[in-house]
């Protein structure tokens, strides 16, 4: 990793044929990757949050069509690895760096996931397209508010308590 992060701003419209190379909003001629094809992406996560972590747990157990490696949000790691990174905002959404260097957030970094897993790939172009990006900001906001809600009543089970540290910042 070592290209600087560029910050990388939705774009609302693709190509009729995505570009296979490139996660679905980076599909414009005008946002293309800096340094090419994307060939792995970094996610950064709130390891102190339990939804976060069985996100990332559900990702890591997919088949991927390339690699995608896991770290801790706001870690001594992620700051040495992205010192130009803004580290506090990778705390408060899902952050994910490409190869390439581009960074995504929010929405782009869940359909940068969904991209780079075999069998999703369609789903996220299509998720991308103008007319269905709504729905998929609804559906990824609708889990963020689950994040901050913090877990629901019985989560663990008996055995195990949730208390306010279980809740995501």
């Amino acid at each position: 990793m070592s290209r600087r992060p560029r910050e990388r701003t939705a774009v609302t419209a693709g190509p009729a044929r995505p570009d296979p190379a490139t996660p679905p909003d980076t599909a414009a001629p005008d946002t293309a990757a800096p340094g090419g094809a994307v060939r792995s992406l970094l996610l950064l996560y709130d390891a102190e949050c339990r939804p976060c972590r069985a996100a990332r747990d559900w990702l890591g157990r997919q088949p991927m069509l390339l690699p995608v490696y896991f770290l801790a949000a706001d870690s001594p790691t992620a700051r040495a690895a992205l010192p130009d990174l803004d580290h506090a905002a990778t705390r408060r959404d899902l952050t994910v760096v490409a190869d390439t260097g581009a960074v995504y957030r929010g929405d782009a970094a869940w359909l940068a996931c969904l991209w780079a897993l075999d069998g999703y790939r369609e789903l996220a172009h299509r998720l991308a397209h103008p007319a269905l990006r709504p729905i998929a900001r609804r559906a990824i906001g609708a889990a963020a508010a689950l994040r901050r809600a913090g877990p629901p009543v019985g989560y663990g089970g008996g055995d195990e308590p949730h208390t306010r540290a279980d809740r995501c910042r």
